[in-house]
């Protein structure tokens, strides 16, 4: 019987494994057990942190509206979740991104917004 050379289907396979890990240091990039355990674990860590990333945004944007509207009271008698639940109740499809945009470059429109809903 002749010999048959196997391997060049799992070397194709780990060769593309080894680019994926070829940045990390030591056994990460060296050893096919540990960069399957690295492959798996950075794409759990990308995932959680693109989720955290979302929520991270959100509370920004929050805390700029919030920024806002305590800082001229005399324009507007407001706490951020009272014009949150106002914009909702009368229907204004305005996400927290757009509010936050809006009283960042334009706090004078947010104004007209919120005393609108006042007089509604």
């Amino acid at each position: 019987m002749n010999r048959i050379k196997r391997g060049s289907i799992a070397r194709k396979r780990r060769t593309k494994l080894s680019s994926f890990t070829s940045g990390f240091r030591g056994a990460h990039s060296k050893l096919i057990r540990i960069i399957f355990q690295q492959r798996i674990k950075a794409l759990v860590s990308s995932q959680r942190d693109r989720d955290k990333k979302k929520r991270d945004f959100r509370s920004l944007w929050i805390s700029r509206i919030n920024a806002i509207i305590s800082q001229n009271k005399e324009k507007i008698y407001y706490r951020y979740s009272n014009l949150m639940y106002n914009l909702y109740k009368n229907q204004l499809l305005l996400n927290r991104k757009i509010v936050a945009q809006i009283a960042r470059l334009k706090g004078n429109c947010l104004f007209m917004i919120a005393n609108d809903i006042i007089q509604k």
